[in-house]
């Protein structure tokens, strides 16, 4: 590459940039210098690419913020609410865990082992098993658009407050919500082909009366030689949640059979 070519390119970039920081601030000035302190620059562009094809309008608080992801609440140009998930490119913990969800994956088999390579992976991952879901018709965010490290989907909630999880607000009818998640497990295993690998009072909200399961990246496919196992540990929890609430619930072996043996609901 040339000097003048070199240079040509640098100016590009730093015209985009500006560009992005520009329509950024313009979208929601409160909340870019909080952008730029937690994102990197590339994560700031993907964030500009979505507002100038329209896919987001609007970008307010975080709604909620862990080790290796941030959910900003935002809207599309019709007003509808979006939940913005950013995975952290630098999160230093990604790495821990994450291998033995993706690598027997043959969806991923052949992606590198670099922290950056596995989030892009991991959100692609979260978005693809959300589709499969949404087809196999349990409730989960609906996945709209996914690019590297960022994920958008519809908000689960209402005006920038997020549904509640179990963990938060224990249902008013158990018994109905214990059902309806076998239903959806069973869903999972026989029409979409997954397991979810981490069902829990913690992954679970309750909206307009039903559960909606979410945190889908490490849903695995049932070619994953750990995916009984993932099933017995979200059964495991079910059980544990719902017996507590008073509920009569089957016991894991029971429901393990039910749902692997029945056929297709």
């Amino acid at each position: 590459m040339t000097y003048r070519k070199r240079v040509e390119k640098r100016l590009e970039r730093k015209e985009r940039k500006y560009e992005t920081e520009q329509l950024l601030k313009e979208k929601r000035s409160e909340e870019y210098e909080v952008l730029e302190e937690v994102f990197d620059k590339s994560t700031l562009m993907i964030i500009y690419e979505l507002l100038n094809k329209g896919i987001i309008d609007e970008i307010h608080g975080v709604v909620k913020a862990g080790k290796e992801a941030r959910i900003y609440w935002g809207k599309d140009k019709k007003g509808k609410e979006l939940a913005i998930k950013i995975y952290l490119t630098i999160a230093a913990e990604f790495k821990k865990g994450k291998l033995k969800y993706l690598t027997a994956d043959r969806r991923f088999k052949h992606i590198r082992r670099d922290t950056r390579s596995l989030v892009f992976a991991w959100a692609l991952k979260e978005f693809k098993n959300l589709q499969l879901a949404r087809k196999a018709k349990v409730r989960v965010p609906r996945p709209i658009a996914i690019k590297k490290n960022v994920l958008v989907m519809n908000f689960i909630g209402r005006n920038g407050n997020p549904a509640p999880e179990l963990r938060e607000l224990p249902p008013k009818n158990p018994n109905f919500i214990y059902n309806e998640l076998l239903e959806y497990i069973k869903r999972l295993y026989h029409v979409a082909g997954l397991v979810h690998g981490d069902i829990s009072e913690y992954n679970i909200m309750v909206w307009r009366g039903k559960p909606i399961l979410f945190d889908m990246a490490q849903a695995v496919l049932l070619s994953h030689p750990m995916a009984i196992e993932f099933l017995k540990r979200d059964l495991q929890n079910l059980h544990r949640y719902f017996k507590k609430l008073g509920v009569k619930v089957l016991s894991v072996n029971e429901m393990l059979r039910e749902i692997t043996e029945d056929g297709k609901t």
